[in-house]
């Protein structure tokens, strides 16, 4: 069960302090994932060059780390803001886009893993089970597996690693390796709008820098994530239009919609 009066506190706590939620993420979804964290009320910056990402990490409220426009020079801010992160306090939260896919991807989700201990990793069913397992592949940054079948994955991968797990799908679970939570909001046509699991691992990220309890705050940024989804495609005729309307839903949610909306 999700506590409502818990997440709209913190709903309101995002709203009130604005915090600064620090992006390495890709090309691809920085323009969607600026503008989800701005439409929930937090501050985006996007910073990836080596000479600035220490300090942009030391005054963030949380920094999100996204691979999925992978280089060499990007791992390399990438790990240098993650250890400064980590060495003040500040959430980490890892987004593992491919892992599973080639090699390369899943050693540096690996290396991040260790050097920069994220608090939070969001992931789908097939990069979940791929960090568990270097055996299993993934279809490039597409999951190719249900989010059910990778709950005991993540649960193993949450011991292991110390992280909250965050397996989106269907059902999302949330996880410590022991308590589950669930979030049942949502809908299909969110799958098809790039960047919509990035735009949940910066809003896992938003509630981590409010709230200390990481499952709690994980569990809450992934229900404001399907509810804002799931209002919106009823109003949408189609991909493109979910997208604006995603926006709209998460700048208009509030108590009521939130009350009469979550799936319990």
């Amino acid at each position: 069960m999700i506590d409502i009066p818990s997440l709209l506190r913190d709903l309101d706590a995002v709203r009130q302090q604005s915090p600064l939620i620090h992006n390495i993420t890709n090309y691809v979804v920085m323009n969607n994932t600026a503008n989800g964290l701005l439409a929930i009320g937090a501050s985006p910056v996007m910073a990836h060059a080596i000479d600035e990402v220490a300090d942009m990490a030391s005054i963030a409220s949380a920094l999100v780390i996204n691979i999925g426009t992978l280089d060499a020079q990007w791992v390399e801010s990438m790990l240098a803001a993650g250890k400064t992160a980590l060495s003040k306090g500040i959430p980490v939260i890892l987004d593992p886009v491919g892992a599973g896919a080639t090699p390369y991807r899943t050693a540096v989700c690996k290396q991040i893993i260790a050097e920069c201990k994220p608090c939070i990793i969001r992931a789908n069913a097939s990069e979940i089970m791929a960090l568990y397992n270097a055996a299993e592949k993934t279809k490039g940054v597409d999951s190719t597996d249900s989010s059910d079948t990778a709950l005991d994955s993540a649960k193993a991968l949450a011991k292991q690693t110390g992280a909250i797990v965050v397996v989106s799908g269907q059902t999302d679970y949330i996880t410590d390796g022991t308590t589950i939570k669930t979030v049942k909001n949502g809908n299909p046509m969110m799958a098809r709008v790039t960047g919509m699991g990035c735009t949940a691992t910066a809003m896992v990220a938003t509630f981590a820098a409010v709230n200390p309890n990481i499952l709690e705050a994980a569990t809450h940024g992934m229900a404001v994530m399907g509810i804002a989804g799931e209002i919106a495609a009823t109003k949408s005729s189609g991909n493109g239009s979910l997208q604006v309307n995603f926006l709209d839903e998460l700048y208009n949610l509030n108590g009521d919609t939130i009350k009469t909306n979550i799936k319990q």
